[in-house]
């Protein structure tokens, strides 16, 4: 994620870091190019007909509606990621909390946190399909192989609880706690795998990208008339927009991809770090820092 102040008037010309510029230059440039031939075919030539612009009001109504559902689309998606990311820190902290106050056994207290910090470090490799993770191969190598890891983490601390009930290590009031704790935890797991696992359907990308084109590539010939030489500059600007738009929402409908739009999960895997850092009796690790603007 970029973490930065607003940019001043002269920035905002370079300002590259975060920006969807690099990602659709090609396509652009490309547009661009298009539409200055066809200048030059229509002074040369004059075999280009010119269109009203009327039609492309209508059809840029139009498109700019396809493109704002499918932006809040991605916006929803990549909002309730991060407040499912919140909900697993803020249930982390009270999973540590309610822990010293129902499990004496300082041992197995400091087993149980180790591997719920396993478990999100597990959850953020999944979820960023990292097959090879240093902060998951330090903590947890053994369960690297397993089907799922994540859960395997959850499951041993279930089962770590579940030998403390049975030997009377914790109460029942206390055993209904935690077990409830690794609950909403598990909740927060699945809300973040079904974003995950289910994207924007395609036939809205395949819809925003064919109008797009077609809007940019037709444009030319209601601006020949009235903007001559200027056409392809006023076509590269629309096409920056409606691009740009369009690729802003594919970055933000995939909130847990290593993008530097997506959210800064190593950052949020630190801050949980932190908070468990003195119920271990350990230094706190320090806050991760943006590096050239961008928190991972």
């Amino acid at each position: 994620m970029i973490i930065r102040d607003k940019p001043r008037a002269w920035e905002l010309a370079f300002a590259m870091r975060g920006s969807v510029l690099p990602h659709i230059a090609l396509p652009l440039l490309g547009v661009i190019a298009l539409a200055a031939v066809m200048v030059v075919l229509d002074h040369q030539f004059g075999v280009l007909p010119h269109i009203e612009g009327i039609p492309f009001t209508v059809f840029g109504i139009a498109l700019s509606l396809f493109l704002s559902f499918r932006n809040n689309a991605a916006y929803d998606r990549w909002w309730e990621a991060r407040k499912l990311w919140g909900g697993l820190l803020a249930d982390l902290r009270s999973l540590a909390r309610e822990l010293e106050v129902f499990l004496p056994e300082q041992t197995l207290r400091h087993r149980i946190l180790r591997q719920s910090l396993a478990f999100l470090h597990l959850h953020r490799a999944q979820l960023r399909r990292l097959t090879h993770d240093a902060e998951t191969q330090a903590r947890s190598p053994e369960l690297l192989a397993d089907p799922h890891p994540p859960c395997s983490a959850l499951n041993l601390i279930n089962a770590d609880l579940a030998a403390a009930y049975a030997n009377n290590q914790i109460d029942g009031f206390g055993a209904r706690t935690l077990t409830a704790r690794l609950g909403s935890i598990a909740l927060q797991q699945a809300g973040c795998e079904r974003i995950a696992g289910t994207p924007l359907p395609f036939v809205y990308s395949l819809l925003i990208y064919r109008t797009t084109y077609l809007f940019c590539l037709l444009l030319p010939m209601a601006l020949i008339g009235t903007s001559g030489w200027l056409t392809p500059l006023f076509v590269g600007i629309v096409a920056y927009v409606f691009l740009g738009l369009a690729e802003v929402t594919e970055e933000l409908s995939h909130p847990f991809g290593t993008t530097l739009n997506a959210l800064p999960l190593d950052a949020i895997c630190r801050a949980a770090e932190i908070s468990l850092a003195p119920h271990l009796g350990e230094p706190a690790p320090k806050p991760l820092q943006p590096t050239d603007f961008h928190l991972s």
